[in-house]
Formats: structure tokens, sequence, C-alpha cells
């Protein structure tokens, strides 16, 4: 018989493998619970602007009404650190016809100083809303 050498008889993964395995699943799972919950509450914010704006418009609403009816939809929802003003920037002031671009940022720390930036943008006029 042949003698295999140390290298032909190894199997499985070295400690060193096994360590990059961990570092990198925590890292991993680190980014998702970063960003995921920022995609949600930018999939709910546009939502709730969309609905918003279609219900304004069809009932021939002013941008000041419109402004105050987003404001008070997101403290209904519990978003009190949310503003409208802060959200968003009207491309269509015309009563009937509100249209709006949303562009906003939302910082999550990852580690240390180390921080992630989800920037959210994006039209919402009438025909999009409905």
């Amino acid at each position: 018989m042949q003698q295999l050498s140390g290298l032909a008889m190894q199997r499985g993964a070295s400690v060193t493998n096994v360590v990059l395995i961990i570092i990198l699943l925590g890292i991993a799972t680190k980014l998702t619970v970063a960003i995921v919950p920022a995609q949600i509450g930018d999939y709910q914010l546009t939502k709730v602007l969309s609905a918003q704006l279609k219900e304004a418009n069809s009932n021939n609403e002013t941008s000041k009404q419109f402004v105050e009816r987003v404001n008070k939809q997101l403290s209904i929802n519990a978003d009190y650190d949310t503003k409208a003003e802060d959200v968003f920037t009207f491309t269509d002031k015309k009563t009937g016809q509100l249209a709006i671009y949303k562009e906003y940022a939302v910082t999550n720390n990852f580690f240390s100083n180390v921080d992630i930036v989800n920037r959210f943008e994006g039209n919402i006029e009438m025909a999009t809303a409905e």
C-alpha cells in the first residue's frame, strides 16, 4: 500500500475556515439587521404616501391639507420621528393634481463608528397613487 501524505489524509474544514465562516455569517446577519427594517419602513411609508395622495387628489385638497393629512397618519401609525416636510417635496402643487418627490435617508449603526446609510428616492404622482 502506498503511504498518503498528511495533506491528502486531511478531511473536513480547518479551524481557520470555521472561524472565517462564523465571522462572515455574523457580518451578513448584522448587515441584514441594519438594512431590512429600513427597507420595510420605506415600503410602508410609500404605501401611506400613495394612499394619502390618492385621497387628497380625489377630495381636491391643497398641498397644506395634504401635509397635515400625512402628519396625522404618521402619528396614528406611531411614526413620531418622521415629519412629512422632511420626507418629500411637491413636484406639482395644483389642487386635485398633487404629486410629490420622496427623498430621505435612514442611518443605522453597523459597528463602532461605522454607519450604514439607506437613501430612498422616488416620485409619487397621481397616476402612481391610483
